[in-house]
């Protein structure tokens, strides 16, 4: 049982309520030993807190844990307030693709990954692989590097060498692609109307063409009801991480589902089932960001469901081995070093400089345009 619990635990990233860790955080955390935490805004007041709490986090759980943060740049960016807003993928990118100048993403990245670290994570939920299509506009926004799968690739790929270059962690996200979506995932299953060859020419070739660089892939809660996968969405969809991702792309990183929290999957099964499908769909790790009770219920379906199916059980349990053994590999430097006062103001600076180039280069463009 010891065992189960334990493959149980490490299936989970989870979220906390605060600044420091409360009393009963500290309890569930030493009950479900999750295999890493994630980091919100209203967890960040400054540098040496943030690593105060992670470290606390961190020690309560499994061992080589992720010390995750969405820094993406732009709108979506959790330490604009504690450091320095970085400018968004979509912004970076077309200054790059416009000045044939593929070294920009990658400082981008770079940029990232000093960041991150100077806060103590070791993994940030970046680069976006969705494409920058029409129709998605409204929701994506900034997110998206470019319209079409090339100029995401050439975004992607140079990013994810700058944040390589300071030992970080990246994820490339939302898997199969939420390009042709209208409606957020954060609310509902948004039901995407492209066609399976559609999705694989266009949507999934940043995932095949990168799919060695890729550390871990994000997996969305979007349902494909033109595809096979129906209107299963993906985070829990066999056909998508089983079938698609694993066999036909051939990626053998870590699979990460989206938040478990949002509308997007709990509208179509509660957390029980969708834990539960969610691994036997082939999920590494499964995020859930906030609520204690949604955890602890999760962890608990997991187990009862593993001492309920000799079978399920035995998958519990290989899963959790070969996701230790993908975490020890790509988090056994531990905690990243902590920079002094002026190192910090160096690099605030330095992000300062990058986000005004790029507003520069960008008015430039609209200029010549």
């Amino acid at each position: 049982m010891t065992n189960l619990r334990r493959a149980a635990g490490g299936l989970f990233v989870v979220g906390l309520g605060g600044t420091e860790l409360t009393r009963l955080e500290r309890a569930w955390l030493r009950l479900v030993r999750p295999a890493g935490i994630i980091l919100f805004r209203r967890n960040i007041a400054d540098a040496a807190q943030t690593r105060a709490l992670l470290d606390d986090a961190t020690g309560l759980g499994a061992e080589h844990a992720l010390r995750c943060v969405d820094v993406e740049g732009g709108t979506v960016d959790r330490l604009r307030d504690a450091l320095a807003p970085m400018p968004s993928p979509q912004a970076v990118a077309r200054v790059a693709s416009s000045f044939k100048r593929p070294q920009i993403a990658r400082e981008h990245g770079a940029l990232v990954g000093q960041a991150v670290k100077a806060f103590g994570f070791n993994t940030t939920l970046a680069p976006v692989l969705d494409l920058g299509l029409p129709v998605s506009a409204e929701v994506m926004g900034t997110r998206a590097a470019a319209a079409n799968a090339q100029g995401v690739v050439n975004y992607a790929r140079a990013f994810l060498g700058g944040l390589a270059a300071q030992g970080v962690t990246g994820c490339g996200k939302h898997f199969p692609g939420l390009g042709g979506g209208t409606r957020d995932s954060h609310l509902e299953t948004p039901a995407i109307e492209r066609s399976a060859r559609e999705l694989w020419r266009e949507d999934l070739e940043p995932y095949r063409a990168l799919r060695n660089e890729l550390p871990i892939v994000m997996v969305n809660h979007a349902a494909y009801p033109r595809t096979p996968g129906k209107a299963t969405p993906a985070s829990v969809s066999p056909y998508w991480i089983s079938n698609v991702l694993r066999k036909k792309i051939g990626y053998r990183g870590l699979v990460f589902s989206d938040d478990l929290e949002m509308g997007g999957i709990l509208k179509f099964m509660p957390i029980e089932e969708a834990v539960i499908a969610a691994v036997r769909a082939g999920m590494d790790l499964m995020e859930i960001c906030h609520s204690p009770d949604l955890i602890l219920r999760g962890y608990e379906a997991l187990l009862t469901e593993g001492e309920r199916s000799r079978s399920f059980a035995g998958l519990l349990l290989a899963r959790a081995r070969r996701t230790a053994r993908l975490r020890a590999n790509l988090f056994s430097a531990g905690s990243p070093r902590r920079l002094t006062g002026k190192q910090f103001e160096a690099l605030r600076a330095r992000i300062v400089r990058f986000s005004e180039k790029i507003a520069k280069a960008s008015a430039a463009e609209v200029k010549t345009a």
